[in-house]
This record gives C-alpha cells, structure tokens and sequence, in this order.
C-alpha cells in the first residue's frame, strides 16, 4: 500500500514539474528580481533629489549669467545699422553671375600668366576643340548609318 502511496506522488509531482510550469516559475522569480532591482534604483531618497536640482539651478544661473547680452545688443545695432546704410543691389541673373565671374578669373589668369602658360592653354584648347569635332563626325556618321 505504500508503494502504492509513493508512485501516484511521484506521478503528481512529475505532472507538477512539466518543463511548462517550471518555464513559469523561473519566469516569475525573474520578474520578481527585475522588479527589485528596478525599485532599488528608482527609490531615490528625495534629499539628493532635492540637492541634485539645486545643482542644476545653480549652473543654469552660472551659465545664463556668463552670456555677454550687452555685446550681442551692440552686435545686433552694428548690424542694423549697416543694412539701413546700404542700397539694395538689383539680383543678377546666375548664368549673368557666372559669366561675369569666369570673365574676371580669366583676365586675371591671362595677366598673372606668363607667355609659356598662355601657348599651354591654347595648345590644350585646339586640342579639346579637335576632339569634340571628330566626336561629333563620328557621331553623325554612325547615326546615318543606323537610318
């Protein structure tokens, strides 16, 4: 009768410890220590709570108190005062823009340059200009072709 006893208890406790319950109870116990832990780390006592935002306050007065207002005001005077001063130039067009542009640089190229550099570029400006027209004969030539 007592072995009887022993293997239904056994069958009950095995049936209790499924990998499911046990999968569970691990579960619970993690949680549980989260929550401790987390508890733990958000109980923070109110004085430093308190001391830590006085903190704050304080270099925020610091800080604030380190901006130069009286130079920025001046700063921003200066500037008003030089747009009042100026005329408003009419806009150019930017293709207008970038041909005055390219013609100053090259002017100043051409008067920096010395005679050596002057035939450097030219040689390199029939060269290019040669290239383009073959490119564009062999261009036209393969498209008459393909007709």
């Amino acid at each position: 009768m007592e072995k009887i006893q022993q293997q239904q208890w056994g069958r009950v406790i095995k049936s209790w410890l499924s990998y499911r319950n046990a999968t569970i109870i691990v579960c619970l116990f993690n949680v549980i220590t989260a929550l401790f832990l987390l508890q733990g780390f958000l109980n923070i006592p109110s004085s430093s709570h308190k001391a830590l935002y006085r903190h704050i306050k304080e270099s925020e007065d610091i800080r604030h108190s380190m901006v130069p207002l009286d130079l920025i005001k001046r700063v921003r005077e200066i500037e008003k005062e030089a747009y009042v001063g100026t005329e408003p130039v009419p806009k150019r067009d930017s293709k207008q823009t970038a041909a005055a542009d390219l013609i100053s640089r090259l002017n100043n190229f051409h008067s920096y340059s010395d005679a050596g550099n002057v035939k450097a570029l030219e040689e390199w400006r029939k060269r290019k200009m040669e290239r383009a027209r073959q490119r564009s004969l062999v261009k036209n030539g393969t498209s008459g072709s393909q007709l």
